[in-house]
């Protein structure tokens, strides 16, 4: 597998590193460590001053590859050796997002492991604006690791759907992928605002997903709940859910999950990972 993992040598993103060694523990990888050089950032006020390659190099590109350096020195260190595992790094300068979709054609990369940080006032989104804007703009599968995630042995994995199934069902590879390797259980989690009865189709796709996961036995779970964000935080505790997977098709679904600024409650967002499945 080839894993590209963004770092701004922030703590909560070295921890999206450890995180991703021990999830992907018995897989062959290979690591791309990038740390992009924000144009955006430079690019302000009404000069707009552009440097020169040299200056870039200079004041930008040796200075990330020195800091890139010292991270996979810190990896030989910190993490135990594993000969399933190889380590890159990657330097840029460009916008993020941008710089992230280059890499992920040009390294044929299969998931992007990130870290997240929490939130310091209500009105930001509680992924944090580098996850946010990745897994909604690159169509790359991406594991999302708050900073206060750690890993452990991944045995209960929830999946909330609302049964409408705009993807292909190979969409959920990654996923079954997953559940061989962890041997983890599957709970697919409907939740409904009011007490409705699912209608013909959405019936339809909870038995094309019965189909689809049959050998890993899953679990169907209804909850009713007119806050998404709330259902998913009580069922997360009962359960000690490990794990929160979703398909980014359904945006619109889990914009409630992901995206909103009710933080008093809702914890799921600083301990759970999140993997966001793309076509």
């Amino acid at each position: 597998m080839n894993i590209l993992l963004p770092t701004d040598f922030s703590e909560n993103s070295w921890n999206a590193i450890l995180f991703a060694t021990l999830f992907l523990e018995n897989t062959p990888c290979n690591f791309y460590l990038l740390h992009v050089n924000r144009l955006e950032n430079i690019m302000v006020g009404a000069d707009s001053y552009i440097p020169t390659q040299e200056v870039i190099n200079d004041l930008y590109i040796k200075p990330s590859k020195q800091k890139l350096k010292a991270q996979l020195k810190k990896i030989s260190n910190t993490v135990s050796q594993n000969d399933n595992h190889k380590f890159y790094t990657l330097s840029d300068y460009s916008f993020f997002i941008e710089s992230v979709r280059k890499h992920v054609d040009e390294k044929n990369i299969d998931m992007i492991i990130m870290g997240t940080k929490g939130v310091s006032g209500l009105k930001e989104y509680i992924v944090g604006s580098n996850a946010g804007d990745v897994i909604t703009k690159v169509k790359c599968t991406t594991l999302i690791v708050p900073e206060n995630a750690t890993f452990q042995n991944i045995n209960e994995i929830a999946f909330p759907t609302d049964y409408n199934l705009s993807y292909d069902i190979k969409n959920l590879q990654p996923l079954t992928k997953i559940l061989e390797d962890l041997k983890a259980n599957l709970r697919i989690i409907h939740i409904n605002k009011e007490n409705t009865s699912l209608n013909t189709e959405q019936l339809s796709n909870k038995d094309l997903l019965n189909d689809y996961f049959d050998d890993f036995n899953p679990s169907f779970h209804l909850l009713t709940n007119r806050k998404v964000e709330d259902a998913i935080q009580c069922f997360v505790e009962s359960r000690d859910i490990d794990m929160v997977v979703m398909v980014a098709k359904n945006l619109n679904y889990f914009q409630n999950i992901l995206f909103h600024n009710k933080i008093e409650k809702i914890t799921y967002h600083t301990h759970i990972p999140f993997l966001v499945l793309h076509e």
